[in-house]
């Protein structure tokens, strides 16, 4: 009888130390990227999953249109397509 009371205490061990290494950090970084997805802005300049750079131009509810080069080519994508903020708007008007 002592030995199943163990037994089932080491398995809850084990989920309780698998759920803080594993799956508590990945929801973490899950809502990281939600957040900046949520807060992205025009003149942001960012960088899509495809490796695609360039600045949002406009943004509507599940879509943002970048200008990826100087002669102004427009793309229009996915908000969750987007990777990182390479320079934020504030940052880039002051370049």
């Amino acid at each position: 009888m002592g030995g199943t009371i163990g037994y089932f205490i080491m398995i809850a061990g084990i989920l309780v130390v698998g759920y803080f290494f594993m799956i508590r950090p990945q929801k973490k970084q899950e809502q990281q990227v939600k957040n900046m997805r949520d807060s992205l802005q025009v003149g942001d300049e960012i960088t899509t999953i495809g490796g695609i750079i360039g600045k949002i131009v406009s943004i509507k509810e599940e879509t943002l249109v970048l200008e990826t080069s100087r002669d102004g080519t427009k793309i229009r994508i996915l908000r969750s397509a987007v990777r990182c903020v390479d320079v934020p708007a504030e940052d880039a008007q002051n370049h």
